[in-house]
């Protein structure tokens, strides 16, 4: 069975990419290289970020598309791909990505879910705002620095 992402023009997402490695604290550490890389795809393929929050080992975004557009796969898609091409290739790679030409960089797949209504948005934000709590992170969602709790679009 093939899973069906949904395909509706000028969306709004909610979106998690993961790490390969839980325990990796790359995405902080990488903070400036992870910027370029949705600013590069950004720049071909726009897109707003309404809220995002960036963690060690994962991250959370709400993303909207153009009007005319329901590509989110591939935005995602090349926003790994930037990331990853900006390291050097230190990670354990397994036989199957190795055999597929992949890095170890990322989880293959990715969490999506559209958003429904202005509630369902309101709960995502505060879920992304929240996540560095939740986490242990910081105490409070505005001492955390990767948010967009700290500013209007950490990415433009």
């Amino acid at each position: 069975m093939r899973y069906r992402r949904s395909d509706t023009a000028g969306g709004m997402f909610f979106l998690t990419l993961t790490l390969a490695d839980r325990n990796s604290d790359l995405l902080v550490c990488q903070i400036d290289l992870l910027r370029i890389s949705f600013r590069k795809v950004k720049k071909k393929y726009p897109f707003d970020l309404p809220a995002i929050v960036v963690l060690p080992d994962h991250l959370h975004m709400i993303m909207q598309l153009p009007e005319q557009d329901a590509d989110f796969s591939t935005r995602v898609r090349l926003i790994k791909s930037e990331f990853s091409r900006g390291l050097a290739k230190t990670e354990r790679v397994i036989v199957s990505r190795r055999m597929k030409k992949e890095r170890g960089i990322w989880q293959r797949r990715f969490w999506e879910h559209e958003v429904r209504d202005e509630t369902d948005y309101k709960n995502h934000v505060e879920y992304i705002h929240y996540n560095p709590v939740k986490h242990g992170y910081v105490e409070s969602p505005a001492d955390w620095p990767y948010s967009s709790i700290q500013f209007s679009s950490i990415y433009l």
